[in-house]
């Protein structure tokens, strides 16, 4: 619900649930995400059973989940909160540069995923990155797990350079980047989820991978590599 501040309407704050099994590190991630005015935690737990009964009862935008808990894992219980609430952004957040825990986390639905090795000034914009809709993968982890899914992939389909896709194709790989379902695709692009399931079919096949995961991964390192090396800096203009 947003609020009147000074006669100007501002947005609520992102709801924020934090799971982890380490005190100490919850109540720093806490103290660190609720000293942001955009941002509020509304929740917390230690387990995996708590954060399945809490997280659907307070209807947080964010759920931040510890890959490895006591319990169980929060891959698992990404998976289940999401099959509950699809509106939800799972934020996994690990000790352990896993390359299985990545695939597995991206497999079950999760936004983002990031080491806790991660500055506390980046690990609130990864918050609002997934809280905005947008996909947030540690680009070292997911670039090693593109190079391992390409090796396995066969050889003699090596994955195709930009050119080769329509922009058609480029748009519909760009969202997938972003997590997004076919028929998200199709609410964005105005396009018939029928159609965009053959967009996604050739697309793949074009890029000589046979998962979506593979396809979202791509998507990743191409906005990674399109990104500018000194982004402060701006040709001069002409004229």
């Amino acid at each position: 619900m947003a609020s009147m501040t000074g006669g100007v309407e501002t947005p609520a704050p992102v709801r924020v649930f934090l799971l982890d099994d380490h005190e100490v590190v919850r109540r720093g991630v806490h103290d660190l995400l609720d000293g942001e005015p955009d941002l509020e935690v509304v929740g917390e737990a230690a387990t995996a059973e708590q954060a399945l009964v809490r997280v659907p009862a307070l209807r947080p935008d964010v759920a931040v989940l510890d890959v490895r808990l006591g319990d169980g894992d929060g891959v698992a219980v990404c998976r289940e909160l999401r099959s509950r609430m699809p509106d939800l952004a799972c934020l996994m957040l690990t000790s352990f540069d896993d390359e299985e825990a990545l695939l597995d986390a991206v497999m079950a639905g999760a936004a983002g995923y990031v080491l806790k090795q991660i500055s506390g000034t980046d690990l609130v914009a990864a918050v609002r990155t997934v809280a905005s809709g947008r996909s947030m993968l540690d680009s070292g982890a997911a670039t090693r797990l593109l190079n391992r899914l390409r090796s396995d992939a066969e050889p003699a389909r090596p994955a195709a350079t930009g050119p080769e896709l329509t922009a058609r194709e480029q748009e519909v790989l760009e969202l997938i980047g972003e997590g997004l379902t076919n028929r998200q695709i199709g609410e964005r692009l105005y396009l018939a989820e029928k159609t965009v399931k053959n967009h996604v079919s050739r697309l793949l096949a074009k890029l000589g991978v046979e998962r979506r995961v593979q396809a979202a991964l791509i998507a990743t390192e191409r906005r990674q590599s399109a990104a500018p090396a000194h982004p402060g800096h701006h040709a001069r203009p002409r004229g």
